[in-house]
């Protein structure tokens, strides 16, 4: 497993490990570095199949291969305990570890995650193998921010769309690992166990996410003993890279705050 560690260098410190969404590159977590740097050790990774990590992902296993892989990180860096945030499948990693290592995770962020995949979810992944199947690499990258991010974000940001559009095509994962992470989140279902993760856990949520509706997030903070919702208007489902100052400002309020604070 490729993975980075940044901000505080003692190897005692506080230290929060983060996991991307599908596309599983631990870069995907540059609008929180900087904000995480003064309290943290923070872990970023590329999952197995992605990124400088390489590799297949395996044909069995799904979500909980996925977390093998970061509980396989935490053992090479020692650690018995750290917070875990996760965006989306990054999500579904950190309550997958909850459940079976639950003395593991001290503090638990789910960004757009779901303890069960919404039926409209569904239409967004159906549509999108189908791109990918059909229509080849080109199409399924271009057509990704499309899942991500606002319209009015995309045409600020026309730029940068190009390139993160380059850089996909240039550095794609493989159709088999797509398909195989795909079928892993779809199949991912924790709907009736949720009371048994007592994690002090802070849900985001953003109302304008095209590919996950809000109300997964007001599920998982509804069935999660120890949850806080944070819910906004405007950010869609990248909404840390969309409006980071305000998610990081209350990312750290959270991680900052005693059992007493939630």
């Amino acid at each position: 497993m490729h993975f980075e560690v940044h901000g505080l260098d003692r190897p005692n410190a506080k230290t929060i490990i983060l996991s991307s969404g599908l596309g599983g590159s631990g870069s995907y977590w540059a609008p929180q570095i900087e904000a995480l740097a003064t309290d943290f050790r923070i872990v970023t990774y590329d999952h197995r199949g992605t990124g400088r990590t390489g590799g297949d992902v395996p044909d069995t296993g799904g979500i909980s291969a996925m977390a093998d892989d970061v509980l396989e990180i935490a053992a090479r860096l020692q650690l018995d305990r750290f917070d875990f945030m996760g965006h989306a499948l990054g999500g579904l990693i950190g309550l997958d570890i909850a459940l079976r290592r639950p003395e593991l995770i001290e503090k638990l962020i789910l960004i757009n995650a779901w303890s069960k995949a919404d039926p409209h979810s569904g239409r967004c992944f159906d549509i999108r193998t189908e791109l990918l199947e059909r229509s080849g690499v080109e199409a399924f990258v271009k057509a990704q921010p499309l899942f991500l991010y606002p319209a009015v974000w995309m045409s600020e940001n026309a730029e940068r769309m190009a390139a993160d559009e380059r850089h996909g095509v240039a550095h794609f994962q493989g159709k088999a690992n797509v398909l195989k992470r795909i079928a892993a989140l779809r199949a991912f279902d924790i709907e009736h166990r949720l009371s048994e993760i007592h994690t002090p856990t802070l849900v985001v949520g953003t109302r304008d996410d095209l590919l996950v509706p809000y109300t997964r997030s007001i599920r998982l903070a509804e069935g999660l003993p120890a949850a806080e919702l944070a819910l906004s208007d405007f950010g869609a489902h990248a909404v840390n890279v969309v409006e980071p100052a305000e998610f990081n400002k209350t990312l750290l309020r959270f991680l900052r705050a005693g059992p007493e604070g939630r």
